[in-house]
């Protein structure tokens, strides 16, 4: 999905800014317990192309407290390499990196103490990430996450120590965006809204996933509530403006993903870096 409009964010604050229409009567926004995850999507990808060596070390300058990238089997039917590669056409745009060779890296010592989101983009492969995670000797400090339960359940069965995360929503663009499908993309995101919270909540508490991965739109306050009462952490993507960010921030959310670090700088208030 792209990311925010300014005309977005200025809506979304002039319509609701503390988010109390979405709030449980009552609730107040948990606060994290500790400062946000500064995520790097991609690495850096608005630094450097994104699941690359280049984009990871810029994140890294930029001072992440997490890395995520994503992995892509070389066929469509799961079969081949797997690879650093966001879909096919990114794969179609350049040599990308086999996952052991991108973990191989990420182990190296200018890695240390950055944690791993891995985003397992299609179903049908997640035992052979856990293996690679096991042998490059980074599965405590990864997260592997993806759209599909069912692919999360399988995760969940090879290796029970592992932290999951649920993406949400399943879409390949930004569909607001689009002329024709604005209005319905909106509508389902505004079901979404209402029915995620309890959702999220379930699978936390029953262990399927221990963190939520959702697009700026779906956050509101009963989310990050529901998130905080299953004793999971809320993470929200992809996020490119500071406006938006210190919303989030405010709202109490475990950390925000973007494409471009640098940004944490003008969004955070001092005290909240990592």
């Amino acid at each position: 999905m792209t990311e925010p409009r300014q005309s977005d964010v200025e809506a979304a604050a002039a319509a609701d800014p503390a988010g109390a229409s979405d709030r449980a009567p009552g609730a107040s926004a948990p606060a994290s317990p500790r400062p946000p995850f500064r995520v790097g999507h991609k690495g850096a990808d608005h630094i450097a192309p994104g699941n690359t060596f280049e984009s990871f070390r810029a994140a890294v300058e930029a001072g992440v407290d997490m890395i995520e990238f994503d992995v892509l089997p070389e066929c469509p039917d799961g079969t081949g390499r797997l690879l650093l590669a966001h879909d096919y056409e990114d794969l179609a745009g350049r040599e990308a990196v086999t996952l052991e060779e991108g973990l191989e890296h990420l182990a190296g010592a200018q890695y240390g103490g950055i944690e791993l989101d891995v985003d397992v983009k299609l179903p049908g492969y997640g035992g052979r990430v856990v293996a690679a995670l096991r042998e490059a000797g980074l599965s405590e400090r990864s997260l592997v996450s993806c759209t599909y339960p069912h692919e999360l359940a399988r995760i969940r069965a090879l290796d029970p120590a592992l932290r999951l995360g649920l993406s949400v929503p399943r879409v390949r663009r930004d569909y607001t965006e689009d002329r024709l499908m604005a209005l319905p993309a909106l509508g389902a995101l505004a079901v979404m809204r209402q029915l995620l919270p309890r959702r999220v909540r379930a699978g936390l508490e029953a262990r399927r996933f221990e963190a939520v991965m959702a697009h700026w739109r779906l956050v509101t306050p009963r989310l990050v509530e529901a998130v905080a009462r299953g004793g999971g952490e809320l993470f929200v993507w992809t996020v490119d403006d500071p406006s938006l960010m210190r919303t989030l921030l405010r709202r109490g959310v475990n950390g925000i993903i973007t494409n471009d670090p640098r940004l944490f700088a003008q969004a955070e208030p001092a005290g909240t870096a990592g």
